[in-house]
């Protein structure tokens, strides 16, 4: 069945510091992975080496593209944060507030 999920309050905050680091290290991995097949250069043909070659020839826009992706998805996810901040903020205000002007001796049942 379904999995029981605790939202508490840093939980977004969390995950946004946790896709910054993401992101800073996406970009770098793009560019380990061209340097790692450097060996394999020579030894490609056809069509594995032009994809190649214009994998190589793009890295530096693929990474940037990447960074720039992972970086609106932690803007998003830092948006929600404050959605989910105020929210939860402006919900305890709420109640707090109905909470002093219900009338709890008239739902009483029984004698008075």
């Amino acid at each position: 069945m379904g999995q029981r999920w605790d939202m508490g309050q840093e939980t977004l905050g969390q995950l946004t510091k946790k896709t910054s680091t993401g992101t800073q290290d996406l970009g770098g991995l793009v560019k380990q992975l061209v340097a790692a097949a450097q060996p394999l250069e020579g030894k490609m043909n056809g069509a594995g080496k032009g994809a190649f070659d214009a994998f190589k020839a793009n890295v530096d826009s693929i990474a940037a593209d990447l960074n720039a992706g992972m970086g609106r998805i932690t803007e998003g996810q830092a948006g929600m944060d404050t959605a989910f901040r105020t929210g939860d903020s402006d919900m305890a205000q709420t109640a707090k507030k109905n909470e002093g002007a219900a009338d709890f001796d008239g739902a009483r049942f029984g004698k008075r």
